[in-house]
């Protein structure tokens, strides 16, 4: 199409995008203000990051490229790879081109920046998916699959329904012995929030404390974040609400390997569930984990279901 360009970013764009976004992807709808606080809030937004395919003065096609320049504390800034978090084309523009156009003005930013590599899509904090949906978004896994994308991981997203749910025998049996061990699961006091941050930065991902930290500095309450002690000391911890303050969203979460096989994690998961529905919930759910993992499998004991599997891809750009 001889009318489109590919431009980078302005301003008057913003309620635009999240119009064409809307009309693009109607089943992953968004709103302004998440637009702006996962986009043009990020501390490594770049405008030249943000491709704009735009058709006689209209935009009909975004693509949206980062990388790190300021770290997560704890993380580098990744030099080795950059990510697309986001990309759509209007459907009445699409099979002409335009996406594959984005693409190339995408490894231009990727090559002129040194990043290696490209991701789609797990940039923390302000990913929207944790990859392509392999159900709702095929189109978008086929043409990346064309253009050279291989599969890097295959998360899963999972939900559960809290109406009626109740801490069953087995397992408050489990938590009956390990407190007679020494062990005791607690909700968190002021004196253990920066020994619960140390360990979850040790033991853990940075992006994990920062989740922490920010929702409790962002007003997520304390009784949010639920602990498992070895006679004092923090050996696993659990949390709700902490991302994008959402109260049944669930996580982060996590045991010391050292002290796994102990039931430490299943206690600490139906202490966090029992006590989201004690304030309100009706369903915990969380954006992704290996189906397939440890952690895959005592989720779906536990009741959650999976309602939304990923694709995470990752391709090579020549530098």
């Amino acid at each position: 199409m001889k009318e489109l360009k590919i431009r980078p970013y302005r301003g008057e764009d913003t309620e635009q995008l999240v119009d064409l976004w809307n009309k693009s992807l109607p089943q992953d709808p968004i709103g302004l203000e998440l637009f702006m606080r996962k986009i043009l809030l990020d501390a490594n937004f770049d405008p030249e990051g943000l491709l704009v395919a735009e058709y006689k003065g209209q935009p009909v096609g975004m693509m949206y490229c980062l990388v790190r320049k300021t770290p997560i504390f704890g993380l580098k800034v990744e030099e080795d790879r950059g990510w697309v978090t986001m990309f759509f084309v209007h459907p009445d523009f699409r099979r002409r081109g335009v996406a594959t156009m984005l693409f190339e003005r995408a490894c231009d930013y990727f090559r002129s920046k040194g990043r290696p590599n490209v991701y789609v899509s797990p940039y923390a904090p302000n990913y929207f998916f944790p990859g392509v949906d392999m159900e709702r978004h095929k189109e978008a896994e086929a043409f990346l699959a064309r253009l050279g994308f291989e599969t890097d991981s295959t998360p899963v997203s999972m939900e559960m329904f809290l109406t009626g749910f109740y801490i069953p025998d087995d397992v408050r049996e489990v938590r009956k012995v390990r407190e007679a061990e020494g062990y005791s699961f607690v909700i968190a006091t002021p004196k253990l929030v920066v020994p619960a941050l140390e360990f979850i930065t040790a033991n853990f991902s940075a992006d994990w404390a920062r989740s922490v930290r920010e929702g409790l500095q962002h007003g997520v309450p304390l009784s949010h974040l639920l602990v498992a002690l070895d006679n004092g000391k923090v050996i696993g911890f659990c949390m709700y609400g902490g991302y994008d303050y959402i109260q049944e969203r669930f996580g982060p979460f996590g045991v010391d390997e050292t002290y796994r096989g102990k039931g430490i994690g299943k206690v600490l998961l139906y202490i966090c569930l029992e006590e989201m529905r004690k304030n309100g919930s009706h369903n915990a759910w969380f954006l992704w984990t290996g189906e397939e993992r440890a952690s895959g499998h005592l989720y779906k004991r536990a009741g959650f279901k999976v309602t939304r599997r990923f694709r995470i891809m990752k391709r090579a750009v020549t530098i």
